[in-house]
């Protein structure tokens, strides 16, 4: 049961968050008099957060396993340039090995060329030893130095044999260093294919992956780019609204408090980036442009006052410069003073909190509404109030009653929009609201 209650209570929190952060956004249009609703769902926004990381996360693969690559083809060509000079020394301790195998054969050829001269010396003395054997004239000290020389010829006879044994020895053994050099260099030589085929293999394999993400990037890119126009369109027509009030769009999207950020440092220029996916990225970063610009005008445009406080009225006094209908004289008038029937409705323009409910000198009973973004509009003269200070009010909401309360010659609505402490002319307000509601 508390893991149930801890489940839902993780699923009520995690759909918060997603209301939170993707509320359900809706699209306004008026075409030929007529208003329609693009609605933005919660999964739809969802959608394009996800296919922007997906393609952030897919660039950021490619470019690893690229890089990766290059790493490894810089590996084989090193271990390949070991190779080579191995087998380079190889071949010239073989040269040397050929040489000294010479030399020593020389010295074998001189060796048996010694021992045929013995043989035969020796074969001479035996002649020589039974031809005095016969004559029976030897005398002692001659055999003595006869067996004197068979001696000497025994010795060396058995050093040209443990010569010819460390010859025949070293033989083998370079024949083995040829075997093992050999096998060292067919070995190598393998790595080196193989290295060379795994690289034409990653290489086709990235080409191909270049072109696939081409072609993800064209089809995203003109889904990008229309979704860009769109936003841009939507931005411009918010615009042209804010335009015809005579409000300045640069002065309600920034706040003019907050500082700005401190920033610095030596300019040194980057290198470009062509990597794949760079142009859809910069399409995605102007189209966040375009979605940040197009979210402040959403929000910035249900405060601004565009609807008519009356259903139904006649300017009875303009704004601006005016002869006073009391004194008769000169006078700046900061409002827009609006006819109707007695006791007509009055509602307030745009959503906002009460900041002024009551009587108020010349203005008799007065509503002041602020709208936050320094917007504030007030409606005086009214014979009765519907609201009280610190109230929150809706968009259409009724706030009192027409009346001629104050300085005031009949029933009228003095109606004005003040913007950062500065009168506007109402008219333009509701001029400009024609763009978008229907009348």
């Amino acid at each position: 049961m508390l893991r149930l209650k801890q489940r839902r209570s993780f699923s009520e929190r995690t759909g918060a968050t997603l209301d939170r952060l993707f509320p359900e956004r809706q699209i306004h249009l008026r075409t030929e008099g007529k208003v329609s609703f693009d609605r933005f769902t919660q999964r739809v926004q969802i959608f394009i957060v996800l296919v922007f990381f997906a393609a952030a996360g897919w660039a950021g693969y490619t470019t690893l396993t690229y890089l990766r690559h290059e790493t490894i083809l810089a590996g084989k060509e090193g271990l390949i340039s070991d190779s080579r000079r191995a087998y380079r020394s190889l071949l010239g301790e073989v040269s040397e090995y050929q040489k000294k195998f010479t030399d020593l054969t020389i010295d074998l050829e001189d060796s048996h060329g010694l021992m045929l001269s013995l043989v035969e010396k020796n074969a001479y003395l035996q002649k020589s030893l039974s031809t005095v054997s016969k004559q029976l004239h030897l005398t002692q000290s001659e055999r003595e130095a006869i067996d004197s020389a068979r001696e000497s010829l025994k010795g060396k006879l058995v050093a040209i044999e443990d010569k010819m044994r460390k010859i025949a020895n070293r033989n083998f053994s370079l024949s083995d260093n040829l075997n093992t050099a050999e096998a060292d260099l067919q070995k190598a030589l393998a790595e080196r294919n193989k290295s060379l085929y795994e690289g034409t293999r990653r290489s086709r394999r990235i080409k191909d992956l270049e072109t696939r993400l081409d072609d993800l990037q064209k089809t995203e890119d003109q889904a990008v780019q229309r979704l860009t126009e769109r936003t841009a369109d939507y931005i411009g027509a918010m615009e042209k609204v804010v335009s015809l009030t005579g409000l300045k769009i640069t002065g309600l999207i920034k706040n003019p408090d907050q500082p700005e950020e401190g920033k610095g440092g030596p300019f040194i220029a980057a290198r470009p980036e062509n990597l794949p996916g760079k142009q859809l990225k910069d399409s995605l970063d102007n189209l966040d442009i375009h979605l940040e610009r197009w979210e402040a005008l959403q929000d910035l445009m249900p405060r601004i006052p565009l609807s008519s406080p009356m259903t139904s009225f006649y300017v009875t006094s303009a704004f601006g410069k005016r002869r006073d209908p009391l004194n008769k004289r000169w006078a700046a008038h900061y409002g827009l003073d609006m006819g109707g029937g007695f006791k007509s409705k009055v509602y307030a323009t745009a959503p906002g909190v009460v900041t002024f409910a009551g009587w108020k000198g010349n203005y008799g009973k007065l509503i002041e509404i602020s709208h936050g973004k320094g917007i504030k509009t007030r409606f005086g003269h009214l014979n009765t109030i519907f609201v009280k200070k610190g109230q929150k009010i809706k968009f259409r909401e009724k706030i009192g009653l027409l009346g001629s309360t104050g300085r005031s010659t009949g029933a009228h609505l003095h109606y004005e929009v003040v913007f950062r402490g500065r009168a506007k002319n109402p008219l333009k307000f509701i001029r400009a609201g024609r763009n978008v509601f229907q009348e």
